[in-house]
C-alpha cells in the first residue's frame, strides 16, 4: 500500500471515526477516574454480599461475550426496558443507538481491567497497614487514600487505566449492540473496519487497522513504563 493510497483511504470516510473514538476515549478516562476509581476502593473492604454481587457486575465484561453482553445491556437500556424506560421518561435519556451507548459501552469494556488489579492493589497487607497507621494519626478517608494508597498503588493504576482504555477503544460487539454502528453517528474506528471489510474496501479496512495499531502502541509503551520489571 502506497503512502499516497494510505492518506486516501484515511481520510476519506474516517474523521468521524476517528473523531467519534477520541470523544468515547476522552469520555472513559473520566468515568474511570470519578466511578471505577471508588468503586475499586469500596471492593477492596471486606468482603460481603454486596461486594461480591458487584465484583461479579464489575467482572461480567471479562467472562460474557461480548455479543451476549451487549444484548442484555440493549434489553435493559432499550426504550422499552426496565432501566431505559426511566431514563427515558423521568430524565429524557436515551443510550441506545447514541454516542451516549457508545461511550457506555467502551468504558463497560474496560472496566474490569482497571478496577480489579486496582482492588488487589489496595488489599496489599503494606498498603493496608500504612493506611490503618494514617487513620490512627487523624488523617480522613479521602486524604488517607490520597496521599498514603495512591502512591503505594500508583503504578497498578496507571497501567490498569491504559488497558481499560485500549480495550474500550477497540470495542465491537457490545458497541454494535449498544451504538448500532449507525454511520456518521455511532460508528468508531473499530466498527469502521467491520465496515470496510463487510463493503469489501480491503484496503480501507487495512489503513484503519494501522491506526489502531498505532494508537495500540502507544498504549503499550505506557503500560510498560508502569509495569514493574525484575532486575
Amino acid at each position: 500500500m502506497s503512502l499516497e493510497l494510505f492518506g486516501d483511504l484515511t481520510r476519506e470516510l474516517t474523521s468521524f471515526p476517528a473523531y467519534l473514538t477520541a470523544k468515547v476515549g476522552l469520555a472513559c478516562l473520566g468515568l474511570h477516574i470519578l466511578v471505577s476509581l471508588p468503586l475499586a476502593c469500596y471492593l477492596s473492604g471486606p468482603k460481603n454480599s454486596c461486594r461480591r454481587i458487584l465484583g461479579f457486575v464489575v467482572t461480567a465484561p471479562l467472562v460474557f461475550p461480548p455479543i451476549a453482553l451487549g444484548f442484555i445491556l440493549l434489553t435493559l437500556l432499550g426504550q422499552k426496558g426496565p432501566l431505559g424506560s426511566l431514563l427515558d421518561s423521568y430524565f429524557g435519556i436515551r443510550l441506545v443507538f447514541s454516542q451516549a451507548g457508545v461511550i457506555l459501552a467502551g468504558y463497560i469494556a474496560g472496566l474490569p481491567l482497571f478496577v480489579r488489579p486496582l482492588e488487589a492493589a489496595l488489599r496489599r497487607t503494606e498498603i493496608k497497614n500504612l493506611a490503618q497507621a494514617a487513620r490512627t494519626l487523624g488523617l480522613g478517608p479521602v486524604k488517607t487514600f490520597l496521599l498514603v494508597c495512591a502512591p503505594q498503588a500508583g503504578a497498578v493504576f496507571a497501567s490498569g487505566l491504559c488497558l481499560a482504555l485500549a480495550r474500550g477503544l477497540g470495542e465491537v460487539g457490545v458497541t454494535m449492540m449498544l451504538g448500532g454502528n449507525i454511520v456518521g453517528r455511532s460508528n468508531t474506528l473499530s466498527l469502521e473496519i467491520y465496515n470496510a471489510v463487510a463493503h469489501a474496501e480491503f484496503d480501507r479496512a487495512m489503513a484503519l487497522c494501522f491506526i489502531l495499531a498505532f494508537g495500540g502502541l502507544i498504549f503499550y509503551l505506557v503500560f510498560e513504563k508502569f509495569t514493574p520489571h525484575g532486575d
